[in-house]
């Protein structure tokens, strides 16, 4: 008795939370074969923003009762799904969303538009990727559609038949079909959008749909007037001046280095230029159990994804690997602001010593950085620590207010009398 234009069906294991109703897929918008390995980031980053949230669509009532829009106890696609539906509910469209959260690998592909490529940076200054491997397919009751990552690890595969019916599914063959009604079949490639619109009754190409979105809003003049490149901004006030042997090897005493960090890490990073590889099954004594002192980080494990998947390859895998880093107000992710890109853009995030001068004198009249010094006093007694890491929190929090939008954590200023607080410390 009921004819529909469309249907989202989605089953699978609960590999990595524990199953409960409120996680079965399909959720309001989409339906996800994969994971998002790169969700706390993702999380962080969202949440960073929310203070500034702020919707001409949603009363600031209305707004206080949708935040923070992710619960903690979700699982990686509930996490999507909400993010996609407030900003869906903001004024973009989907497909716009689905690109804005699940790009193509831009970054280095030389190949593509110009204004596509403008596109994918402009929105990498407000939110970064959401990276699978994963294949998601979405519909807001009008369209339906689906998105590989830019990595491509997951299968998606699709035919369309001569009675008008598009079927895709993470396998061949998922549905009996005559062969002799096919028209076309084929497989979603890397970050590529496959879209049907049903009140249309048409097939919308993965060049048409990003041709129109791109074309919204002069997203390259905006890069071209308020993006901010290292390379552009003015020589430094104050150059930083090289370390003596003897000055090298007393901050390695201060900073905790071992003969062994020097060893095993830093030697083959600094003379070969190889990434250290260690075991992962690490059977290092836990910190907490040393009589010695110990380093901070020594406390803490790496946080590995619960699944096993192929480690990234940076030679042959340079297309869809990109180390650019954006620093600065990330904005009011809900509405398009031509200001939102008024940020430095770094090709990589380690900086040499005259990079981070630069970036320590910037003022662009709107955009300044702030230097605040991670130090307490050495002084033996219960406490220092913690007074000094309240004095930071406290001129941090002062900077924020005053407008700064980069703070830039120092540790250089330490002397006899003043100690490090340590870096991992300082930044959380």
């Amino acid at each position: 008795r009921v004819t529909s234009g469309l249907a989202l069906i989605h089953s699978r294991f609960s590999t990595n939370t524990f199953p409960s109703w409120k996680l079965a897929q399909p959720f309001r918008l989409i339906a996800h074969n994969g994971e998002i390995n790169t969700l706390t980031g993702n999380l962080n980053w969202f949440y960073s923003g929310v203070k500034s949230f702020a919707s001409a669509y949603f009363t600031n009532e209305e707004m206080e009762m949708l935040l923070p829009v992710v619960d903690n106890n979700q699982s990686d696609s509930a996490c999507l799904d909400n993010i996609i539906e407030v900003l869906l509910h903001t004024g973009r469209s989907l497909p716009h969303v689905m690109m804005m959260l699940i790009p193509e690998a831009w970054d280095g592909n030389e190949q593509m538009d110009p204004v596509k490529k403008a596109f994918y940076e402009y929105h990498a200054t407000l939110m970064e990727p959401w990276d699978g491997p994963a294949a998601i397919s979405f519909t807001d009751g009008k369209k339906v559609g689906a998105v590989l990552d830019r990595n491509g690890l997951r299968p998606l595969r699709f035919v369309i038949t001569s009675d008008n019916r598009v079927i895709a599914a993470s396998e061949a063959g998922t549905l009996k079909l005559d062969e002799s009604t096919i028209v076309r079949k084929g497989r979603l490639q890397p970050g590529k959008m496959l879209l049907i619109d049903t009140e249309q009754g048409k097939i919308i190409t993965d060049e048409e749909i990003k041709k129109e979105i791109t074309s919204q809003q002069p997203y390259g003049t905006w890069l071209d007037n308020y993006k901010i490149r290292l390379g552009d901004l003015p020589e430094p006030r104050v150059s930083f001046a090289s370390l003596s042997a003897d000055a090298v090897y007393r901050y390695q005493q201060v900073f905790g280095y071992s003969r062994e960090d020097i060893d095993t890490i830093i030697k083959p990073m600094a003379l070969d230029g190889k990434e250290p590889v260690g075991s992962m099954g690490t059977d290092v004594p836990l910190a907490i159990l040393s009589d010695k002192p110990q380093h901070l980080s020594s406390y803490f494990k790496q946080f590995f994804a619960q699944v096993t998947n192929p480690p990234i390859d940076p030679i042959r895998e340079r297309l869809v690997m990109s180390l650019a880093t954006f620093i600065g107000n990330n904005g009011n992710l809900l509405d398009e602001d031509k200001m939102h890109c008024h940020c430095v853009v770094l090709n990589h995030p380690i900086l040499k010593n005259h990079q981070l001068e630069k970036l320590r004198s910037i003022d662009t009249g709107l955009f300044h950085a702030k230097t605040l010094q991670t130090y307490y006093k050495a002084d033996g007694n219960p406490g220092s620590m913690e007074k000094g890491i309240e004095r930071l929190c406290r001129y941090a929090d002062d900077a924020v207010e005053d407008g700064f939008e980069v703070l830039i954590l120092s540790d250089r200023a330490i002397d006899s009398e003043h100690a490090p607080i340590p870096m991992l410390l300082a930044v959380s």
